[in-house]
C-alpha cells in the first residue's frame, strides 16, 4: 500500500471535485492499514468513480481505490440459485464475462458495466427490471465489511446482522468498506434479447403504454424527448424485452448462444467546449433518435450491450459537456402522483436547461433498505449541463419531488441540501442509528456525507 499526494477526485459529472489522497489497496490487510492510518478526514471506499456525484471522494482525507481488490473467489453454479463470491473491486463487465460461458447472469445490471461489484451495493443501483427483479442487493447473500474498528465482518441480509447489512445496501459507503461479496445468479440460455420497441407520441402516451404493458417483459425503459414542447410533449422511444432462448436465434449464432458482444468506437478526446449541449444541438439529437426508431417493431434480437450498455461503446463520453461537466437528476414519485410527475417533466422541458439523455422507468417493490432509492413509482432521469441558474431549477424541481412523497438518487446527486435529503428520505434516522452504532466517530466520511450531514446525530446535534 502506497499512500498518494492529494489529487482531485470527482464523480463521472466531472463537477464538484475535490483533493483527496487516493490510495490503492491490493489485500485486506492494505485495507486495514489504511483504515488504522487515517486522520480526522477519515477514508471513503471508491470504485471505477461511475457515481456522478461526491459520494467516493473526500476533501482533505483518503479514499480508497478497490479497484485492484478484483478476484473472483468462487462459484458455485450447481446451487439453485447459482452463486458467485468475489472481491469488491471486480467490475460488472468481468464479471459478466466471466459467468456468460457457465450460462450464468448478473441479476440486475445499471446503465454501465464499468462499475464494481462493491459500488453497485453501496448504491444499490437499479436496472430496466426493477417491476420484476427488484435493485441489487436483493440478490446479495453475504458480505464481508471493514468496519470502523479495523475488524472484518460476515453480514447477511437475515440473522443478528440484517440490520447493518441493508444499511450497507444503498448506505453509500459509510457504514464500512465493502471487501468481497457473495449474490445469487440467474440462469440463461443465451446472451441475447428478444426486444419490442414501440414510438409513442406524448408523455401520456407513453405512460398509458408501459402501465399496461410492463408485466409481459422483464426488462423495460424508455428514452424520451426532453426538447419538443407542445402537443408532442415527452414523446418517447419505449423498449422492452426478454431473454432470448437458443430456438429464437438465427442459425449462425446458435453456434455460440453466450457470445459476449462488446464493440468499442473508441476514446472520446478532450476537445469538447462548454455548452456543446445547446438549443440546435439537443433539439437536432432528439428530433433524430426519436425518428430513426421504428414507429413499431416486434421481437428484434439485439446482443448485451445493444440492448443495456450503448453508451459503454464509448469511452469516457462524459466529455462531451466540456469542462464544466454535467448534472445528472434522477427522481422518483410514487405512481399516484402521475400528475406530479408531468408537472415535473413540464418544468424540465420549460425551464432552457438542455437534456438529450433522458430515462423514464417504473419501479416495483421496495427492499428492506432504509437508504435504497428505487420506491414503486415513476423514475425520470435527465443530464443537464452545468451552467447558469441550474442550482436554482434543480431546488424547484426538489420541492416538487419531495411533494409528491418522492426522493432523488444519491449516486447522481451532487448538490442536493442535508434539510431537503431528509424530507425524501423518511427512513434516514434508521440510518443514522446504525452509523453511530458502528462508526461513532466518523471514520467512514465522504463530500456526500459532509454536504447531508450524515455524521449528525438524529437530533440534529453534533456528533
Amino acid at each position: 500500500m502506497i499512500p498518494q499526494p492529494l489529487v482531485e477526485l470527482h464523480g463521472w459529472g466531472r463537477a464538484s471535485g475535490t483533493m483527496s489522497h487516493l490510495t490503492q489497496i491490493d489485500s485486506v490487510a492494505d485495507a486495514i492499514s489504511a483504515l488504522r492510518k487515517s486522520d480526522h478526514r477519515g477514508v471513503v471506499p471508491r470504485g471505477l468513480g461511475r457515481s456522478y456525484g461526491d459520494a467516493a471522494q473526500n476533501a482533505g482525507g483518503t479514499a480508497l481505490d478497490l479497484t485492484k481488490m478484483n478476484r473472483i473467489l468462487s462459484l458455485d453454479a450447481s446451487s439453485e440459485p447459482a452463486t458467485v463470491t468475489v472481491q469488491a473491486g471486480v467490475s460488472l463487465d468481468h464479471l459478466m464475462r466471466s459467468l456468460l460461458p457457465f450460462g450464468l447472469w448478473v441479476p440486475v445490471l445499471p446503465g454501465t458495466r464499468q462499475v464494481t461489484v462493491g459500488g453497485a451495493i453501496a448504491a444499490d443501483v437499479h436496472g430496466k427490471n426493477h417491476h420484476i427483479e427488484g435493485s441489487f442487493g436483493n440478490h446479495v447473500r453475504a458480505l464481508d465489511l471493514l468496519m470502523a474498528d479495523g475488524e472484518v465482518r460476515t453480514i447477511t441480509p437475515d440473522g443478528d446482522t440484517k440490520t447493518l447489512f441493508w444499511a450497507t445496501i444503498g448506505g453509500m459507503g459509510l457504514t464500512g468498506a465493502i471487501l468481497e461479496a457473495t449474490m445469487a445468479l440467474q440462469r440463461t440460455e443465451t446472451a441475447y434479447f428478444l426486444v419490442d420497441t414501440d414510438r409513442t407520441a406524448d408523455i401520456d402516451d407513453l405512460m398509458e403504454r408501459m402501465s399496461q404493458g410492463d408485466e409481459n417483459y422483464t426488462y423495460s425503459v424508455a428514452w424520451f424527448d426532453a426538447v419538443t414542447k407542445g402537443r408532442h410533449m415527452g414523446r418517447a422511444v419505449l423498449t422492452r424485452g426478454n431473454k432470448a432462448a437458443v430456438p429464437d436465434l438465427p442459425v449462425k449464432l446458435k453456434r455460440d448462444p453466450l457470445k459476449f458482444v462488446a464493440p468499442s468506437l473508441g476514446t472520446l478526446p478532450e476537445i469538447f467546449p462548454n455548452r456543446m449541449i445547446n438549443k440546435a444541438t439537443a433539439k437536432a439529437f432528439s428530433t433524430a433518435w426519436y425518428f430513426k426508431a421504428p414507429k413499431h417493431r416486434a421481437g428484434e434480437l439485439q446482443n448485451i450491450t445493444q440492448f443495456f450498455h450503448p453508451l459503454d461503446m464509448v469511452a469516457e463520453w462524459n466529455r462531451v459537456y466540456g469542462p464544466n461537466g454535467f448534472l445528472q437528476y434522477q427522481f422518483v414519485v410514487p405512481f399516484e402522483e402521475d400528475e406530479a410527475f408531468r408537472r415535473c417533466l413540464e418544468m424540465i422541458v420549460n425551464s432552457g436547461h438542455l437534456s438529450c439523455l433522458n430515462v423514464l422507468k417504473r419501479f416495483g417493490p421496495s427492499n428492506p433498505s432504509p437508504l435504497s432509492f428505487p420506491i414503486p413509482g415513476w423514475t425520470l432521469t435527465v443530464d443537464l449541463p452545468i451552467e447558469q441558474g441550474l442550482d436554482k431549477f434543480c431546488d424547484a424541481l426538489d420541492t416538487e419531488v419531495v411533494g409528491a412523497g418522492g426522493r432523488v438518487y444519491l449516486a447522481k446527486d451532487s448538490r442536493l441540501s442535508a434539510a431537503t435529503f431528509r424530507k425524501m428520505y423518511p427512513r434516514l434516522d434508521e440510518f443514522l442509528e446504525v452509523r453511530r452504532e458502528v462508526d461513532p466517530t466518523g471514520i467512514f466520511n465522504s463530500d456526500l456525507a459532509r454536504r447531508l450531514q450524515l455524521n449528525t446525530p438524529a437530533t440534529g446535534g453534533a456528533a
